[in-house]
């Protein structure tokens, strides 16, 4: 993996991560996955690179995804599309996903690779506000309809997601918040020392966490994977 990964895994232990990459998550890689992944860390920086989700945790969703036997999905945040091909992997062949992000050029560096895979039929990448794309897909009738949503964009709106979302999947259906440890951030103290894009979303994420620890319409628990993963069943 590359350099600093562990900077995105709440481990915070390069030792341990590298032995379950090394032994469970890139041996079962898809090819495809590998290349999108390498070719994401060549076109953007670190940084940037890092808001596409680990490979563990894209094995895990699809994983997931493969126990609930979804069918039709949602992704809230897409970047170059790892989990968006993830999520398209593991759906049956009639399966379908629904990618959104106001940056197509990013999705069009992974669309090359969803296409080797032979997904590019279940993929339906929507540009635009996610807020006004989900208004649009309630108003479409599309209400109580996903099996499973997929949320990693902005964390200042995650709370307006979750309103949204939570018409759209259908009872008992999944929903997966992403960076909901965020850095490890919501556990420490407002003075520690912590980078300045860490600090301007925590408050955002603990809000959330403390909505969802609370809203009765939903069982959740938080996975610790990657940065954080909150998954939610809608009840």
């Amino acid at each position: 993996m590359e350099e600093g990964s562990t900077h995105k895994n709440i481990l915070k232990s390069p030792v341990l991560l590298k032995y379950i990459h090394d032994t469970s998550s890139l041996p079962k890689e898809h090819e495809q996955l590998k290349q999108l992944r390498e070719a994401t860390g060549q076109k953007y920086d670190r940084v940037k690179s890092l808001m596409n989700v680990p490979v563990d945790e894209a094995q895990f969703i699809s994983i997931l995804l493969k126990i609930m036997n979804a069918k039709k999905t949602l992704e809230i945040g897409v970047f170059t599309g790892y989990s968006l091909l993830a999520t398209a992997l593991a759906l049956p062949p009639e399966g379908k996903v629904i990618g959104i992000d106001m940056d197509r050029e990013a999705y069009e560096t992974g669309l090359p690779f969803i296409q080797k895979a032979g997904v590019e039929h279940k993929v339906n990448f929507m540009q635009g506000d996610a807020l006004l794309v989900l208004n649009d897909l309630i108003d479409e009738k599309h209400e109580e309809s996903f099996d499973y949503v997929f949320v990693d964009a902005d964390k200042e709106s995650y709370i307006k997601y979750h309103e949204m979302v939570l018409k759209l999947v259908k009872k008992g259906g999944t929903i997966a918040y992403d960076n909901t440890l965020w850095f490890g951030s919501v556990a420490m103290a407002e003075d520690d020392e912590m980078e300045d894009s860490v600090r301007h979303s925590r408050k955002y994420v603990i809000e959330f966490n403390t909505y969802i620890a609370n809203d009765t319409r939903i069982e959740s628990t938080i996975v610790s994977i990657g940065d954080g993963v909150t998954l939610c069943r809608r009840i």
